[in-house]
């Protein structure tokens, strides 16, 4: 079944203006991937321009294949010992007072990247002392030595998306599981962090499921969660099933808060760090700092 064009409330503002254009520079000279640009984010232009960004580490191909993401596929060449040291640089340069740092999956590796997990928040904290770090995880199949290993490193947000609802896990994901994504929260949260998670709308799930998931990642302790419109990046992924309303998202967001979520951020265009430094302040105590200026005149 083929769907009609996007709605107008997925309208995306363009990429311009002097934050936009200092964080793109900055990104290209310290040779950084973002998910921003690999995961087609629609909200690149304006998080850009505010003089924020997720910095993707453990380069851009991931092992895994999961049908709703745009990141490219294939067994990765690079292992980059020099990006903690730069991702770092380019935080302080951006004078940022909370970062996100995500990964592609590295299932080949022996600890899934968690060693360079750990060394790009220290690098970050002792460059950065002041910064609020936000860490949005794989799964690393489950093996929770390699968590701690991350854990170690005392991220201040710990993000891991369920992405969807149980029933959809395997068409979704097709290498991950709810349960074990489940699991990773739990245990991070056994050792004191904070914990957030995401779900996608909008890839045929039904509302008593999307109830479910939301009763299920309260019960597990998850102080964050985001709810966003699925969006098909190419014909080769998994089709848009529905568009959500905005009036939908609205009644997901008080129903989460009902029943015990700290922050509930919903809406047809928000991603995992979609306003991140906004979504934290409760529980980092860093307050937002604009950017824009500082990074107009880096």
């Amino acid at each position: 079944m083929q769907l009609q064009r996007k709605p107008s409330w997925l309208r995306a503002k363009l990429p311009a203006g002097p934050g936009y254009s200092a964080v793109r520079e900055l990104v290209e000279q310290h040779g950084l991937h973002t998910v921003c640009k690999s995961a087609q984010c629609p909200n690149l232009g304006e998080c850009w321009a505010r003089g924020t960004a997720t910095v993707m580490i453990l380069g851009d191909i991931c092992t895994r294949s999961c049908n709703f993401c745009a990141i490219q596929t294939g067994r990765p060449t690079e292992l980059d010992l020099g990006e903690p040291a730069r991702v770092a640089d380019a935080v302080a340069r951006m004078n940022l007072r909370h970062v996100v740092v995500t990964s592609v999956a590295r299932d080949e590796l022996a600890d899934g990247g968690a060693s360079v997990w750990a060394a790009t928040i220290r690098a970050v904290r002792y460059r950065n002392p002041q910064t609020a770090i936000e860490v949005l995880v794989p799964d690393f199949k489950g093996h929770l030595p390699d968590v701690d290993t991350v854990l170690a490193a005392r991220p201040d947000i710990f993000n891991h998306n369920v992405e969807t609802v149980e029933r959809l896990q395997k068409p979704v994901r097709v290498q991950a599981r709810y349960d074990r994504s489940r699991a990773v929260l739990c245990h991070a949260k056994s050792r004191g962090f904070t914990t957030k998670t995401g779900i996608m709308l909008g890839l045929g799930e039904r509302p008593e499921e999307i109830e479910q998931t939301l009763r299920d990642v309260a019960g597990d302790g998850v102080e964050i969660l985001t709810i966003g419109q699925y969006l098909q990046p190419t014909p080769q992924h998994l089709p848009v099933a529905r568009w959500v309303t905005p009036e939908e998202f609205r009644r997901w967001k008080e129903f989460g808060l009902s029943i015990g979520l700290g922050v509930v951020e919903s809406g047809p265009l928000v991603r995992s760090s979609y306003h991140a430094d906004e979504q934290s302040q409760k529980y980092t105590g860093v307050e937002h700092l604009n950017t824009q200026n500082a990074l107009a005149s880096a």
